[in-house]
């Protein structure tokens, strides 16, 4: 069975409306469909690489590609985890988590998309903090950073909700023109003192472990 030499397909991370996980083919093909319908209002423009912007049969085939991709390159020095977040078993989003050498520096960088039928739901703060769960309470994470445009004030008020603190700007091009990103950092400490939402992980046995860098 593929799980025998691919563990984390085994992996769930669940929280009261969501489950995160691997998708299956099929469902890969149904969280594209969600992003081809729109993962931004078209007066936004949410991320540095703008493939929101695309028609949507090239936006449905970056979401594939690149969940792909990720998986093809994995490797406990350099992997980056693509979960699709289900709300009563339909895909609605994908929540990721991305780390070098996380064995020893115990820090990852996240990132998500929700399908603009289901924001406005708390769906993007749950599936945010069902990662966490996973990053700091499982795998031991001591640092979690997460990155956002200045004017997007949704994901700032979710990072902020959820503890982290401003970490400093970065300064970016986009369509030749200078563009403002706030860096923001989460402790385990602020984690714990901003955790309010109960999660289950269920799955992370030692194979998947050592996918992740972790030896222990």
């Amino acid at each position: 069975m593929i799980i025998d030499h691919w563990p984390l397909r085994g992996l769930r991370v669940s929280s009261p409306r969501l489950e995160l996980r691997l998708p299956t083919e099929d469902e890969l093909a149904e969280v594209a469909d969600v992003a081809a319908r729109g993962v931004h209002p078209p007066e936004e423009r949410p991320f540095l690489t703008p493939w929101g912007e695309l028609p949507p049969a090239e936006r449905a085939r970056h979401v594939v590609q690149l969940h792909w991709r990720r998986l093809g390159r994995w490797s406990a020095q350099d992997w980056a985890l693509n979960l699709v977040a289900f709300h009563e078993g339909r895909p609605v989003g994908i929540q990721d988590m991305r780390a070098k050498e996380f064995g020893v520096r115990r820090e990852i960088v996240s990132g998500s998309w929700l399908g603009l039928e289901f924001q406005g739901k708390g769906l993007g703060t749950e599936m945010r903090a069902a990662m966490l769960h996973l990053a700091f309470a499982e795998l031991g994470t001591r640092s979690a950073r997460s990155l956002s445009f200045a004017d997007n004030h949704s994901s700032l008020a979710v990072s902020r909700r959820l503890g982290y603190r401003g970490d400093g700007i970065d300064r970016d091009v986009l369509d030749g023109r200078v563009v403002v990103s706030q860096r923001l950092r989460l402790t385990p400490e602020a984690w714990a003192g901003h955790a309010r939402t109960p999660v289950t992980v269920t799955g992370l046995d030692e194979g998947c472990r050592a996918l992740f860098g972790l030896d222990d």
